[in-house]
């Protein structure tokens, strides 16, 4: 038997051992797949704003009883995966808009409010609806007293807002209010009445 050949074969076999071992280390895990982030909103983080609007009994723009509404807020906004959360205090004038109550009416002159708020972010659009708490103060008319102080209701409402650039915005907004209980006194009779009244709005938002 001629052993050269076998020799050959041999030596060419162990030559190519280092490729196919090099061949196996090289080779890699695929990347593993992640999802992509969700992008949130862009309407967390503080806010500060005014408001100019109408306060009214009803929403009939023809009713005589309206008042000239001039206000400020602020609030924190959270951007949610599936939403936007936040919160909102502001202090407006009501412009004397009149409330009827027995005998007579009494003016409502003042409002400070505390509201939850939750929407939902449209690319730049923002949608939401709000609920708290409000103080308001009443006056005097035509012999017809009001009560003293501040007195507690609560407030509802919803409105949407659109971003003028990266810090500013505009907003549009109603709200429905009622004060139960208001005592007044006319002629020196007195009585108690739930007062209701709604108010519509627009005004400017810087965020920070």
């Amino acid at each position: 038997m001629n052993a050269k050949p076998f020799a050959l074969a041999l030596i060419a076999a162990f030559s190519t051992t280092p490729v196919w071992a090099a061949d196996l280390t090289s080779y890699s895990e695929p990347p593993a797949y992640n999802e992509p982030a969700t992008p949130n909103s862009g309407w967390g983080g503080a806010y500060v704003g005014g408001d100019l609007g109408m306060s009214s009994r009803k929403l009939n723009p023809f009713d005589g009883d309206k008042g000239l509404v001039l206000g400020v807020h602020g609030g924190y906004n959270m951007d949610l995966d599936s939403g936007v959360i936040g919160g909102e205090i502001e202090a407006s004038h009501l412009g004397n808009v009149k409330s009827r109550v027995p005998g007579g009416n009494i003016k409502e002159q003042g409002r400070v409010a505390a509201k939850a708020k939750a929407g939902v972010g449209i690319n730049q659009t923002l949608v939401y609806g709000t609920a708290g708490v409000a103080l308001t103060s009443f006056g005097d008319h035509r012999g017809t007293d009001g009560p003293d102080g501040w007195k507690p209701g609560w407030i509802v409402g919803a409105g949407v807002e659109q971003k003028l650039s990266d810090n500013l915005s505009a907003r549009f907004e109603y709200n429905y209010t009622m004060t139960n209980d208001v005592r007044s006194t006319t002629g020196g009779v007195s009585s108690k009445t739930d007062v209701r009244d709604q108010v519509l709005k627009a005004g400017v938002n810087y965020r920070f």
